[in-house]
């Protein structure tokens, strides 16, 4: 009895050993190419949300890692791009996260100048309900583009909001948390910036997939 108890354990301790082994040749033989369209993605939204800009390995190479749960959303690094025109910078491109979504995180991209004057924003990741707050995104609504070209500052903050809670933006019909939580997430992201003036001149310190 023992001995076919040992048996079939030992069978089954090499089947999992052949299963992780597979596994791993498997995502090792995946992994360059799974972070080869994850880099194409992230350019694409870049360019989406600065159009005209010139989205190569320097724009990628100039970025701070930063690390704010208050103002970006997450307790792990987010990056921030710095895009400059004629050595200065002319806008950062900021990774955000909206904590609050109906159905957990919004992921978002915003771009903002020094003086944090929003020139776009999208949201690139999030689990929201289809039809009601997937309008953030800006190939379900032309909502995103709402937030483009105004400028936030500490004095105006409150005003970046939803009507319902007194601001400037709409809401969707039976879908309040999304809209607020992606306006929130921008006006903090622009928010960031303005009190971090550093981050124009501090050495870069992403890493930067070749």
């Amino acid at each position: 009895m023992i001995k076919a108890i040992s048996h079939n354990a030992l069978s089954l301790a090499v089947v999992a050993a052949v299963c992780v082994a597979i596994l791993s040749i498997v995502n090792l033989l995946t992994a360059p190419k799974i972070a080869e369209q994850a880099l194409a993605s992230k350019l694409a939204v870049l360019q989406e949300v600065l159009p005209g800009i010139s989205v190569d390995h320097v724009l990628l190479s100039d970025c701070r890692q930063v690390v704010s749960l208050e103002f970006l959303g997450r307790e792990t690094a987010q990056n921030i791009y710095r895009w400059r025109q004629q050595d200065k910078v002319a806008a950062f491109l900021v990774e955000s996260t909206a904590p609050d979504g109906y159905s957990g995180n919004i992921d978002l991209i915003v771009a903002v100048t020094p003086e944090g004057l929003v020139l776009g924003s999208r949201v690139v990741n999030h689990q929201e309900t289809p039809g009601l707050g997937d309008k953030v995104e800006s190939r379900r609504s032309n909502w995103i583009f709402s937030l483009s070209d105004k400028t936030v500052t500490a004095e105006n903050a409150a005003f970046w909001a939803v009507r319902k809670d007194g601001g400037q933006f709409d809401q969707f019909t039976g879908a309040t948390i999304t809209p607020r939580a992606v306006v929130t997430a921008v006006r903090k992201a622009a928010l960031y910036v303005l009190q971090h003036p550093e981050l124009a001149s501090l050495p870069a310190n992403c890493e930067v997939a070749e």
